[in-house]
């Protein structure tokens, strides 16, 4: 590495402790982590992953740390995902810093899957992409009335990662069909029903819960004595009003079929608003993105674990880094937010067999290697 390689690699790195703030509180062995970036909301670097993982490995090795809590500053929200600005740049100059983004990201979800301490993420506001794979792998995971939780990846022409594609196979149902191919966001109390989350604790109620386990509570018992039942369909108070489980009937019907294309059509034929709603949802979706989303769920139901996911997920990833629709659904949603992306192919019948298998096809010399 040249010098100023190395002196652009130290900046980066620096700015990154800044925006992650992992720091001891209290006295009663309580790890920290904040995703300290509420202006982007939280959105993920390569270096903001990095100095997580640091983080983890030392606490790991640290008798002081009993428990470890994962929090976003600001109100907004955990995290949105990665930083989509970034990794636009870096995709349309040939995408070698997102495919190392998504090398390490994914070793920081199985991570945390396996953590040896107690690991408890609040996943309060908005909680999508990249902020799901730092939360919904950890051991306890709270929602609030705020929370917004979503895998968009399609929206933008990339496939549910960072373990995401698990818990959407391993929903009830087909709602993780669903909410894989339409991209749709869901509160606190689906996110409990969908496996995304344990416990419901409202906002108003987090500063006394981490205080407690700043001074040595034991979490599980701490968090259940400070949860009680999300918002449903017909209360107020959540951001995001419960409603999957009374849809589950035209939801698993659906979503049932072996193509996307008899999909959209029984979402199309059933007669329900909320049902031709998901059909345009999907179909202003990547074509591409949808098929191989729809193939990678269907496979991820018969994986034997997380690391066998993330590994079919990187080679996903890495192979939308080769194809145009990634770039052009940043472009469209993030960049010139004209929401209009100009997907290639444009329809779902020019999606071939084919292409949708040589998305999950293995990287030779370039596998992930979790499993």
């Amino acid at each position: 590495m040249s010098a100023a390689a190395a002196e652009a690699a130290a900046v980066q790195q620096a700015q990154a402790v800044q925006e992650v703030q992992a720091v001891l509180d209290g006295d009663g062995g309580l790890g920290r982590i904040v995703l300290n970036r509420p202006r982007a909301l939280n959105s993920l670097t390569h270096g903001v992953i990095t100095t997580i993982r640091t983080t983890l490995d030392d606490w790991a090795a640290d008798d002081r740390v009993r428990t470890v809590v994962l929090t976003g500053a600001g109100e907004r929200g955990l995290c949105a995902g990665a930083d989509l600005r970034a990794m636009h740049a870096d995709v349309t100059a040939g995408g070698a810093g997102t495919r190392a983004f998504f090398r390490d990201e994914y070793r920081v979800n199985a991570l945390i899957a396996r953590y040896p301490k107690p690991f408890v993420a609040v996943m309060d506001g908005i909680t999508m992409g990249g902020g799901i794979g730092l939360s919904a792998h950890a051991a306890l995971r709270i929602v609030t009335e705020r929370s917004v939780i979503a895998m968009p990846e399609t929206r933008i022409g990339l496939v549910p990662d960072v373990g995401g594609s698990l818990l959407l196979a391993r929903a009830p149902g087909e709602f993780g069909t669903h909410l894989g191919l339409t991209s749709a966001s869901i509160g606190p109390a689906d996110a409990l029903l969908c496996g995304f989350a344990d416990h419901y604790v409202p906002s108003s109620r987090l500063p006394e819960l981490l205080d407690a386990l700043a001074g040595g509570a034991d979490p599980a018992a701490t968090i259940a004595a400070h949860a009680g039942p999300a918002p449903t369909a017909g209360t107020t108070g959540a951001t995001r009003p419960a409603g999957l489980a009374a849809q589950q009937e035209w939801i698993d019907a659906c979503y049932a079929a072996d193509t996307v294309e008899e999909i959209v059509r029984r979402l199309l034929d059933s007669g329900v608003p909320e049902a031709k709603e998901a059909a345009e949802l999907l179909l202003g979706n990547s074509p591409t993105a949808v098929k191989v989303t729809l193939a990678a769920l269907r496979g991820a139901r018969t994986l034997p674990s997380l690391e066998a996911a993330l590994d079919q997920e990187y080679r996903i990833s890495c192979a939308a880094l080769d194809r145009p629709d990634l770039a052009e659904g940043i472009r469209a949603q993030v960049i010139d937010k004209d929401r209009d992306p100009q997907w290639s192919p444009r329809t779902l019948a020019e999606v071939t067999e084919a292409e949708v298998a040589s998305f999950l096809a293995p990287r030779e010399g370039d596998e992930l290697g979790l499993a």
